[in-house]
């Protein structure tokens, strides 16, 4: 008996420490720019002493939904205070790619408020009083990786990007010496979205410029692997393009993991 109440008392302990080690405080955000409201989602772990670094979390074409916040909640969980940002105004979203790819070319279109409404999350992110402001990264998918990429071309003040399942996008001009960030890019071989020449060209680019740049091709591996809801799009909308990957899910963010643990230490 005593064995057993033994045993009982050390589970139950084993189960508060678990119960202790993480506390995900997870919610929504409003801010503005100029006159536009914007919808975040900020995430972090209420249990952790000090400051720690923040990550900006960019969307794809689909708007701020599920599966950014849910990348936020995942960061928080490895330790980071993450912020899913809104980049198309007042939390808006597409149910259809015809809409997603009008939200996509208008933000890219208008740059400037683009990089704008980037910036001043990145600036409520700093603000934030479990944030390293000194210490700020982004990941973005699909188009929030190109954004992410565009906003580090500029010689934005980020340690590290990581962009999934990304466009390769050669604006602006890379001034040599410039790019803080270092920057990872994780694509899928077969995604038929991305030109192979673009890559090379995008690569070469980013070796001339002096940049902290890996690029990872995931074999066989098709468009937008990270979002579970991928399978329903591309039978929803008959783009065969997009397929989710468990497996590489779970190799890219791994390899965030340790790329953020290097540029972060």
């Amino acid at each position: 008996m005593k064995n057993v109440l033994f045993t009982l008392v050390i589970f139950y302990s084993l189960c508060l420490t678990a119960l202790a080690q993480a506390d995900i405080r997870a919610h929504e955000i409003e801010y503005e720019h100029n006159g536009t409201k914007l919808k975040g989602y900020l995430a972090y772990d209420d249990t952790m002493q000090g400051k720690r670094p923040g990550i900006l979390v960019v969307h794809e074409w689909w708007g701020h939904n599920l599966h950014a916040r849910e990348r936020a909640r995942m960061l928080a969980e490895d330790g980071y205070t993450a912020l899913a940002v809104d980049m198309y105004g007042n939390g808006k979203t597409a149910d259809h790619p015809k809409k997603a790819g009008e939200l996509m070319n208008a933000a890219f279109q208008d740059w400037e408020t683009s990089q704008s409404r980037f910036n001043k999350a990145k600036e409520i992110l700093q603000a934030h009083e479990t944030v390293d402001s000194t210490r700020i990264g982004a990941i973005g998918f699909c188009f929030g990786g190109a954004v992410s990429i565009r906003v580090a071309r500029s010689g934005a003040d980020l340690d590290g990007v990581v962009a999934f399942h990304s466009s390769l996008p050669l604006e602006p001009p890379i001034i040599k010496g410039n790019i803080k960030a270092s920057i990872l890019v994780i694509n899928g071989s077969e995604d038929s979205f991305l030109k192979p020449e673009s890559v090379g060209s995008f690569s070469k680019e980013m070796v001339a410029g002096n940049v902290d740049f890996s690029y990872l091709s995931l074999t066989g591996i098709k468009h937008s692997f990270t979002n579970k809801q991928a399978d329903e799009f591309s039978k929803k909308f008959n783009i065969p393009n997009l397929e989710y990957n468990k497996q590489a899910d779970e190799r890219s963010w791994s390899e965030m993991r340790r790329f953020f643990n290097r540029v972060f230490n």
